[in-house]
């Protein structure tokens, strides 16, 4: 039976890789954007996932078990995985599908989750989760506390999140359209968030009496079959070989083989500080989620569900610790970023020197060089030494009559938008931005910038897999 794991895995990671399904990044948004649309669709994964366990609990289909909430650990936990999660550039089960799109920072952040997991849990820092788990209340869920049924909470959460739903959904239809990659089959395009969300806790629901017809009793988790699969690895014990792990290697799987349908797949090899940061917030991810109970999965989408003290304190101290971190390291740089030859890493064969696309709108730009110019984007630029009015920021590269070029190539989500958002401030009304760029979630996260502060998107092509380029007029 352990085997439906890796089905309901891989379909989970198919979901989560087309619909950009990131919970670091609706965190994010509610202190970076200001904006609380992206977190409505964790809001419809939990509104989902909740009527769905109601209704099979029920029915006596599944028993949950409620765990004692443990409010140091839970709140220590879960400020530190909701930090680490900013540094490692995704959370659990987003840092699980960004490695199937060939991210080797987010395999960095998923070896150093996997073994700061195993060591709370079963290795040399056991005894240190013991100790912080060991104050304990009677609390348990909000409807054993009030001695009624879970329909009272779950009736109206789900009405409010519809109602959410709709305000923001409404909001979209009022706005400009959002640009969307030209000549590309609907197969390929991404997921509305609020779709992904909906089928994501429609998976959820399904997962659990599959998971319990294996003999584990719980539904999606994340921390501990991570563990497992390093465990398994390492020792070869047959005992950690469970619908868990079969279910953490099937969104690997599923994102991968999604990733690389649509074009999206690409090894992307991280530089230094990100690797950095990788490691950093991976170990931060395992002894956080150990100590809280869960990540965003199995406390922010499965515990909440359930109504569980330990999943709503914690899914409020994950944000705390995301805004946070989100203020001390989500900023744009301060020196332009080197160019890919320079760095030696992220490298791309799309890049901007090699790009070769015509229009019939070419304009042939004042150089100075010993190389033949190539076109981008219908402007024509040098490869080689080139003499041009110098740019209204030091990021940007002067393409001439009001084109700017950013290289974006190698910075991981959310820093694209960053600095897409910092320097289009130096621009003028009507003059534009040309960035190219290698983060998925960028594909979605920049025209809706866009579409939200009033730029147009003149033009938004793939220029390679996994690699982008997208022209933004500013308002």
């Amino acid at each position: 039976m352990i085997i439906t794991g890796l089905a309901v895995g891989a379909v989970l990671g198919i979901v989560m890789q087309r619909g950009r399904f990131c919970v670091t990044g609706m965190l994010r948004d509610i202190f970076l954007q200001r904006s609380w649309r992206t977190f409505v669709g964790l809001l419809i994964v939990i509104a989902v996932h909740a009527v769905g366990i109601a209704a099979l609990t029920s029915a006596g289909v599944i028993t949950p078990t409620y765990d004692n909430f443990a409010p140091l650990a839970v709140i220590v936990g879960a400020f530190i995985f909701g930090f680490g999660i900013i540094l490692s550039g995704g959370c659990a089960s987003g840092t699980w599908y960004r490695s199937g799109e060939g991210l080797v920072g987010s395999w960095i952040a998923l070896a150093t989750y996997a073994l700061s997991t195993a060591a709370m849990k079963t290795g040399i820092l056991s005894g240190f989760t013991a100790a912080m788990s060991s104050w304990e209340t009677e609390l348990t869920t909000l409807p054993a506390l009030f001695g009624v049924s879970v329909w009272w909470f779950v009736v109206p959460f789900a009405a409010l999140t519809a109602y959410l739903t709709r305000h923001f959904m409404i909001k979209e239809s009022k706005r400009p359209k959002i640009a969307r990659l030209g000549n590309q089959p609907a197969w390929k395009r991404p997921l509305h968030v609020y779709t992904a969300g909906a089928l994501i806790g429609l998976i959820g629901v399904i997962a659990w009496p599959l998971s319990a017809a294996a003999g584990r009793n719980s539904g999606l988790g994340i921390t501990t079959p991570t563990a497992h699969t390093l465990q398994y690895i390492t020792t070869g014990d047959e005992s950690y070989l469970n619908w868990g792990v079969m279910l953490v290697l099937g969104i690997l799987a599923g994102s991968f083989i999604a990733a690389k349908a649509t074009g999206e797949f690409r090894i992307r090899v991280a530089d230094a500080t990100t690797s950095v940061r990788a490691v950093a917030g991976g170990t931060m991810m395992g002894v956080g989620a150990s100590l809280a109970g869960g990540c965003t999965v199995g406390n922010g989408m499965v515990q909440t569900s359930l109504f569980s003290f330990q999943g709503w304190i914690a899914l409020l101290f994950i944000a705390i610790g995301v805004g946070v971190a989100a203020k001390i390291f989500l900023k744009p740089a301060a020196v332009a970023k080197k160019t890919n030859a320079q760095e030696g890493t992220y490298s791309t064969e799309q890049s901007i020197a090699n790009e070769s696309v015509t229009s019939a709108e070419d304009r042939v730009l004042p150089v100075t060089t010993s190389q033949a110019p190539v076109s981008l984007g219908g402007v024509k630029v040098a490869t080689g030494l080139v003499s041009l009015k110098p740019a209204v920021s030091e990021k940007l590269r002067d393409l001439g009559d009001g084109y700017y070029a950013l290289d974006s190539l190698g910075a991981v989500c959310p820093f694209p938008l960053i600095e897409a958002k910092d320097v289009i401030k130096t621009l003028d009304s009507g003059e534009h931005l040309v960035i190219d760029f290698d983060c998925t979630q960028a594909t979605d996260a920049i025209p809706q910038w866009c579409a939200t502060d009033g730029h147009e998107v003149t033009d938004f092509k793939e220029t390679g897999d996994a690699s982008w380029q997208i022209t933004v007029k500013k308002g």
